[in-house]
């Protein structure tokens, strides 16, 4: 599983023009599912992004984890963090998961962060989204499962 893990001020996600998921300080994080993805995987990835220490402590270093800051997470969904841009202009999706495995993953992505207790919002799997990030810093990380184990 890869994602893209963005510190925001806040963040929201829409589908149509209804609002599916808000957030005010925290982290948006686009998800991809990769095929051969497993369980294990988004387990890591839930526990890495949990986990992860991008807020400033009283000293100005990157020294918090998001629950330690009182944020929440929007995580939304996003297959094209697999594309494969090589050859070619056109982006191949060949490693994407498919639909339902992927949907799957996410969801059990999604549930591990909420058993940390954090509050977890997120996009609506396999619709078109407006997604609006107010990256804070700015903050970017990229993760992916496989290059962790």
């Amino acid at each position: 599983m890869r994602a893209v893990v963005q510190r925001v001020s806040r963040a929201r996600v829409a589908v149509g023009d209804t609002i599916v998921g808000e957030v005010g300080r925290g982290l948006a994080v686009l998800v991809g599912v990769q095929v051969g993805d497993t369980a294990q995987d988004a387990a890591h990835l839930a526990d890495k992004v949990a986990g992860l220490r991008v807020f400033e402590d009283a000293g100005g270093k990157l020294n918090l984890a998001v629950q330690e800051v009182g944020g929440a997470i929007l995580a939304v969904s996003n297959f094209t963090l697999l594309g494969d841009c090589r050859k070619g202009r056109r982006p191949s999706f060949t490693d994407a998961a498919p639909p339902a495995e992927a949907e799957q993953l996410f969801a059990e992505f999604v549930e591990r962060i909420r058993a940390t207790g954090l509050q977890v919002e997120t996009g609506v799997f396999r619709e078109h989204m407006q997604v609006e990030i107010h990256n804070d810093g700015p903050v970017t990380l990229l993760l992916d499962s496989r290059r962790a184990f």
